[in-house]
């Protein structure tokens, strides 16, 4: 696995919130993702009757998964394919506080649907999480007339 796709795994891993739909679709809604320990795939817990989970039902579809997160010092727009899982033991380990929030009977709600992204490619761009290292490049842009160093840019595949 290259570096720069090695780091998106790990900075992936800290991203709490991006925004997910259908590749054919520019209606994004925002989502966690929830990772295991195959860096290959993004889980989601989302709910029957949502637009994404009738889209999937019918089988797989072309999904996207777009992240602008500064703590993680990841923004991405990645493709990929979305399909609806009935996995309970994969559920069981993806299961946070955040989709306990969501589900008033937890875990054993009914309407509690799982969603597999194996994502195909993605525009990356990796940052400095330091706000005090932006600042300074962004200084030094404004003294040197140089443009700033604001990350690594990688056009990746999976």
């Amino acid at each position: 696995m290259s570096d720069t796709k090695h780091e998106f795994w790990d900075r992936m891993r800290k991203v709490q919130t991006g925004m997910l739909g259908l590749a054919s679709d520019n209606r994004l809604v925002p989502m966690s993702p929830n990772l295991d320990d195959d860096p290959n795939e993004v889980w989601f817990i989302t709910a029957q009757g949502t637009d994404l989970v009738k889209a999937v039902t019918t089988g797989p579809q072309n999904g996207r998964f777009v992240i602008a997160d500064p703590k993680a010092g990841l923004y991405a727009d990645v493709e990929g394919t979305l399909n609806l899982s009935m996995d309970k033991k994969k559920q069981d380990e993806v299961w946070s506080a955040v989709a306990s929030a969501w589900f008033e009977e937890g875990q054993e709600d009914p309407d509690v649907r799982l969603i597999r992204f194996v994502p195909t490619r993605s525009e990356t761009w990796i940052t400095s999480t330091s706000g005090l290292k932006f600042l300074y490049e962004i200084a030094k842009g404004n003294l040197t007339g140089k443009e700033p160093d604001m990350g690594e840019h990688a056009s990746l595949t999976f």
